[in-house]
């Protein structure tokens, strides 16, 4: 008798600990995973039929998505560069799970294969240190 007394009162204990678990993690749920997406889009918005054998001069078009899961609203500096050359620098400040689909069009002027079409994001006020990096091969003739 004592033997299951013993027993009896182990798993009452064990069944307190995990009421009380259960209660606390209900109450304290883990933090969501915080992050930021960046993409690009090529033609007709797929992710595919990029624009990566151009000619010189001629217009590149791709779409750059900034989709914001940062648990609250974030502010952006996306700076685009071709060979390490910037040509566009643009802040966009997102809601939380707001997405925000950018047109954007190149031109490239100087003749040559693999070139780097580069989106940075940054994640405002931090500018020294890239968030998110997206690379574009292109072949210009």
């Amino acid at each position: 008798m004592n033997f299951d007394k013993k027993v009896s009162s182990i798993i009452i204990v064990l069944l307190v600990v995990a009421v009380v678990a259960t209660v606390y993690i209900i109450v304290n749920p883990s933090p969501n995973e915080r992050f930021t997406e960046l993409y690009i889009l090529g033609a007709n918005n797929q992710a595919g039929d990029y624009p990566t054998n151009i000619s010189l001069n001629e217009t590149g078009n791709v779409t750059i998505g900034i989709v914001n899961h940062e648990d609250s609203t974030t502010s952006y500096n996306l700076i685009t560069t071709l060979n390490g050359v910037a040509i566009s620098n643009q802040n966009y400040t997102l809601k939380n799970n707001e997405t925000k689909n950018i047109n954007f069009s190149f031109k490239p002027t100087e003749t040559g294969n693999n070139q780097t079409l580069t989106f940075n994001l940054y994640k405002i006020p931090n500018n020294s240190t890239v968030y998110r990096t997206v690379f574009l091969h292109i072949n210009v003739v």
